[in-house]
């Protein structure tokens, strides 16, 4: 529900740029990313880090974006998001020692260390093509299509990405169907929980 939840932004994103402009489609992202944190807050939660460097990076880049009346900045803000996604994984397990990735599907599946080592460079190289990739369209394609892509384009590219990663370990599974569905459920969440460690209990709605 949370990943929905998330989502909310791109989809009202997606919407103003057809039927307004960018600039009240990043505004948008503004104010439903202030909103996002605004809910935690009420329900007196713990606002996760991914949102607050979601918040960070629109209000920024965004707010330079309306200011300037250049949608230039609008554009790096997702190559950003998915380089700094793509160092974290790498930091954290070759610095501190704790594979991100791991954490997060360990509960799903269980693969000797060295494939979840495999797992998390597999998805740090992942992050960064589409950080590139998204730069190289952005850059080189009208805004339109620029737009269909960040909304459609990088979004399809997740679950494929998310769905091929996990049958390709299916060799690995033991336990039968439900754990491969759990797996791919689980997978495709990645790249909005990557900040934090989920619980597959009550709690898993703090996260």
């Amino acid at each position: 529900m949370h990943a929905i939840f998330e989502y909310i932004p791109l989809i009202i994103f997606f919407i103003l740029t057809k039927t307004a402009d960018i600039y009240w489609a990043t505004g948008s992202l503004i104010v439903t990313s202030a909103l996002q944190v605004l809910y935690y807050l009420i329900k007196k939660e713990k606002v996760p880090t991914r949102i607050w460097i979601f918040f960070g990076l629109i209000l920024v880049f965004g707010g330079l974006t309306i200011f300037l009346h250049d949608d230039t900045f609008i554009k790096w803000k997702v190559t950003i998001i998915n380089e700094f996604f793509a160092i974290a994984l790498l930091v954290s397990y070759y610095v501190f020692n704790k594979n991100i990735i791991k954490q997060f599907l360990s509960e799903s599946i269980t693969l000797p260390e060295p494939i979840w080592v495999k797992l998390n460079l597999a998805w740090a190289i992942f992050f960064s093509f589409c950080g590139v990739l998204n730069w190289y369209v952005a850059f080189n394609y009208e805004l339109d299509t620029w737009v269909d892509f960040k909304v459609f384009g990088l979004t399809g590219l997740m679950f494929t990405f998310s769905i091929v990663t996990i049958l390709f370990l299916n060799k690995y599974i033991t336990d039968g169907n439900e754990d491969i569905t759990n797996a791919i459920e689980d997978s495709v969440e990645i790249t909005s929980n990557v900040m934090t460690k989920p619980q597959h209990n009550t709690d898993n709605d703090k996260i």
